[in-house]
C-alpha cells in the first residue's frame, strides 16, 4: 500500500527545469514541477514516502505529492503544445503532455530509419557509455535518446541524461509509452523511432530505460526484457539493431556475472537476428550476430551502474560502449 505524510520545506537543495531537490522536514524529496509546480521554503507539502520505507527504488529520496499552500495549479502542455494525448493517465497526476504524432504531420506511413543503427540498452547507465563511445568514433552525428516507460516515467529525473546534453553527447530525447518530459513526446516505441529521425534528425538512436529499472529474479519479470521489443521494431522500420551487453565482473549475483541473462534472454525472444558487439579478445555470448570492436580507454563516459564505477567494474562500461563503437561504425558502412 502506498504511504503518504504532510511535511514541512526545510531546504532546497538545487534545481532544473522540470525538477527541485528539495528538503522535507529534513529529509531528501523530490519535486516534479512539470506535474504539480514549484514549491517554496516553509510550504507545507504531502510527500509520497513508500519507496524510502521499502528501502527501495529513489536512493533515499520522497516524491513530493501536493503543494498545501496553493489552493490550484495549471500549466500548459508539457512539450508539444496543444494536443489530446495524456500520459500517466487515469491517475490523479495525469497530465496532458500532447505528442510528436500530433504535432507533427509530416510524420508519414512508412517512414523508416533508412539502415540507421538502433542501439538497446538494458540499464540506463549504460547509455552514457554508448553516447560517448558514438561521440567517439563519429564526432559531429547526432545521437538521440529514446527513454523508455520500462523505469523511471519522468526523464528529468536523470541525472546522467541533464550531464550528456549538456556536453552535447545527446542531441535530443524522445519520451515514449508513459514516460515523459522528453524534447519530444511519443505514444509508442516504434513511433518514437520515427519521431527520432523524421522530428529529432537522428543519425543513431540509442533506446533504454530511464533510472530505477524492476528485476525480480524471475525468467522473464525484468524490465529489460523490452530490448527484444527494440530489436524487432528496429529491424521492422528498417533500421539496424545493435544490442548493448550487459556485462560484469563484479555483481554478487550470479545471473548477472559475466554476460548477464537479462542479455541472452532478451535475446532469444526476439525474432530478429541482432548486431552484438564486444570488445575484442571477450566473452562471447554466444548469441546474436557477434561483432568483436576496439573500446579505446580513455572514453571517459562518467557515471557509475549499481553504484560501481568504471575502475571497479570495467567490464561492464567496456561491454557497453562497444556498441556506441559499433553504432558509429556502421554509418560509414
Amino acid at each position: 500500500m502506498p504511504s503518504f505524510r504532510t511535511g514541512v520545506v526545510t531546504g532546497i537543495r538545487g534545481e532544473r527545469p522540470g525538477l527541485q531537490k528539495v528538503e522535507v522536514d529534513g529529509e531528501p524529496a523530490y519535486v516534479l514541477t512539470q506535474l504539480i509546480g514549484t514549491v517554496a521554503l516553509g510550504d507545507r507539502v504531502v510527500v509520497n514516502t513508500t519507496a524510502v520505507e521499502l528501502g527501495l527504488g529513489t536512493g533515499g529520496w520522497h516524491f513530493v505529492h501536493w503543494n498545501l499552500a496553493r489552493e490550484s495549479w495549471s500549466q500548459p502542455g508539457l512539450t508539444s503544445g496543444a494536443g489530446t494525448v495524456m500520459k500517466l493517465r487515469y491517475t490523479s497526476l495525469q497530465v496532458d503532455t500532447g505528442s510528436a504524432e500530433e504535432a507533427t504531420p509530416g510524420i508519414a506511413p512508412g517512414t523508416g530509419l533508412d539502415g540507421r543503427p538502433v542501439v538497446a540498452c538494458t540499464l540506463h547507465s549504460q547509455v552514457a557509455c554508448v553516447a560517448a563511445a558514438f561521440a567517439h568514433g563519429a564526432p559531429g552525428r547526432r545521437l538521440v535518446y529514446v527513454m523508455t516507460d520500462s523505469a523511471s516515467l519522468p526523464l528529468v529525473l536523470s541525472d546522467l541524461v541533464a550531464d550528456l546534453c549538456g556536453r552535447g553527447l545527446l542531441a535530443a530525447t524522445v519520451t515514449c509509452g508513459q514516460a515523459f518530459g522528453g524534447n519530444h513526446e511519443a505514444v509508442s516505441l516504434p513511433s518514437a523511432l520515427q519521431v527520432a529521425v523524421a522530428v529529432a534528425g537522428a543519425d543513431a538512436v540509442v533506446v533504454g530505460p530511464g533510472p530505477g529499472v524492476v528485476g525480480t529474479g524471475s525468467e522473464y519479470g525484468f524490465g529489460g526484457v523490452e530490448v527484444a521489443a527494440v530489436v524487432d521494431a528496429a529491424a521492422h522500420l528498417g533500421g539496424r539493431p545493435v544490442v548493448a551487453v550487459r556485462y560484469s565482473d563484479a555483481d554478487a549475483r550470479v545471473r548477472h556475472r559475466g554476460v548477464s541473462h537479462h542479455t541472452t534472454t532478451s535475446l532469444a525472444l526476439a525474432s530478429t537476428r541482432a548486431l552484438v558487439p564486444v570488445p575484442r579478445g571477450s566473452i562471447d555470448p554466444a548469441s546474436g550476430e557477434v561483432v568483436e570492436v576496439d573500446v579505446p580507454d580513455d572514453l571517459g563516459p562518467g557515471g557509475t551502474s549499481m553504484g560501481r564505477g568504471p575502475a571497479d567494474d570495467p567490464g561492464f562500461f567496456a561491454y557497453a560502449a562497444a556498441a556506441g563503437i559499433l553504432a558509429a561504425r556502421l554509418l560509414g558502412s
